[in-house]
């Protein structure tokens, strides 16, 4: 229901664009948000965008990223740019909740890896 590409290898400093592309009836829910995880690591809360596009942001991504949807086309975007190696995470997609806390969301994508490194 929610699948999550975009991911790769990057330079510091870089950008990279992740998509997550989901079924109607899961695009449907209010909200929609990035996760990331580090291998041994808890899953912290990225971004979250509301229908309305309203956004809130983790204190470490302001200014850097940028959550989007396009509701047309049922996707949800994030902008990653300025990249840093502690970025390095595999980041996940969420639907269905609202909140910092991975427990309040319902659905979830599968991982899509970002490794910045020179």
């Amino acid at each position: 229901q929610l699948q999550a590409s975009g991911g790769g290898l990057v330079q510091p400093g870089g950008s990279l664009r992740l998509s997550c592309a989901a079924s109607g009836r899961v695009f449907g829910f209010d909200s929609m948000a990035w996760f990331r995880q580090a291998p041994g690591k808890e899953r912290e809360f990225v971004a979250a965008i509301r229908w309305t596009g309203s956004r809130v942001y983790a204190d470490s991504v302001k200014g850097r990223f940028n959550i989007s949807r396009d509701n047309a086309k049922s996707t949800l975007y994030l902008q990653t740019d300025s990249l840093k190696p502690e970025d390095t995470n595999a980041y996940y997609c969420a639907a269905g909740g609202w909140g910092i806390r991975p427990q309040s969301w319902k659905y979830w994508g599968q991982g899509t890896q970002v490794t910045v490194s020179s």
